[in-house]
């Protein structure tokens, strides 16, 4: 294993007919999956919370229990649970569709109602909420508090969590996330590993939310979304799944590295110009791949559109 390498932070600039107009700092870490660091641009300790994209984790609790089998739940059952979806009538059905297999009313969901929507179901997070009952009910569990941190589901998943980061569950920083479950104050180091670890595909539990999240990428997020169409680009390849304020995770899928990009002020289009800016250079996505995504994702408007400056490789 080489030395580390270490960078100033990327910079993301909003060029309005090739003039700066903004500018956003960018942070992010590649370890492996045994956490060594193997580049960073910033600093590598930056703690943040992890917010969506702890989900993938937090599914954990479903694929560990026998949930899954107890109540025949299918990998796009699951990839919903990881989701941060769109609330479309196919994602919106799939989320029913746990709740149903499970014989939980769909009353039973606490995340918000979206603004203009009727239904929770229809909430960007339901499908994490759906998993979390399904186990309360495979376990009896109660239903009515597993918002709470001292809930069983919730100290299940935080157990999981500190198990793979080999720290005591007492030592993490909980925080309740928009939709009200416990989300988790970690450094970017820390997020990396865990994503270094799903990419590894040596733990089977782990391989099957890799597994749902590859080859249903539509139910992660949706049609024109950033996760959704790296991994239909990428297929077999790539892991990916962002979290609100500037958070994007991916990992290089047999290899076990992972990357946490973390933008500074929060701003979601700077996280994706840096998450193929950083990609490409690492060599995880081809050229190709690179100017299809940017055709999305750094084009943002007819007058306008982002670059990146800064470097981050092994």
């Amino acid at each position: 294993m080489g030395k580390r390498t270490q960078t100033n932070p990327l910079e993301v600039r909003l060029l309005r007919e090739g003039i700066i107009e903004s500018k956003h700092i960018v942070e992010a870490v590649v370890t492996d999956e045994r956490g060594r660091v193997l580049s960073v641009a910033g600093n590598a300790q930056t703690a943040t919370f992890v917010r969506s994209a702890l989900k993938p984790f937090q599914a954990l609790a479903v694929t560990t229990t026998g949930t899954l089998e107890r109540y025949d739940l299918s990998d796009r059952d699951l990839a919903i649970i990881t989701s941060s979806h769109q609330g479309s009538i196919e994602q919106v059905r799939q989320v029913f569709n746990i709740l149903w297999r499970a014989d939980i009313d769909p009353s039973a969901l606490q995340c918000p109602i979206p603004d203009g929507k009727r239904s929770r179901l229809e909430y960007n997070c339901s499908g994490k909420h759906a998993g979390m009952l399904a186990v309360c009910q495979q376990r009896n569990f109660p239903l009515n508090t597993y918002l709470e941190r001292k809930h069983p589901v919730q100290q299940l998943i935080l157990t999981k969590v500190a198990e793979m980061l080999r720290m005591p569950a007492e030592e993490f920083i909980s925080v309740h996330d928009d939709c009200g479950v416990p989300t988790y104050l970690m450094q970017l180091t820390q997020i990396a590993h865990l994503y270094a670890q799903l990419a590894a595909r040596h733990n089977l539990d782990l391989e099957r939310i890799v597994r749902a999240m590859t080859h249903h990428p539509a139910m992660v997020a949706g049609d024109g979304k950033f996760d959704t169409e790296l991994m239909r680009l990428t297929p077999g390849e790539i892991i990916s799944k962002s979290g609100a304020e500037g958070i994007q995770c991916i990992g290089r899928l047999g290899e076990g590295m992972g990357l946490a990009i973390k933008v500074i002020d929060g701003a979601k289009r700077a996280k994706y110009a840096a998450a193929i800016h950083i990609l490409q250079q690492l060599g995880w996505i081809p050229p190709s791949t690179a100017d299809a995504l940017g055709e999305r994702f750094l084009n943002i408007g007819k007058y306008n559109r982002l670059e990146i400056i800064g470097e981050l490789s092994i």
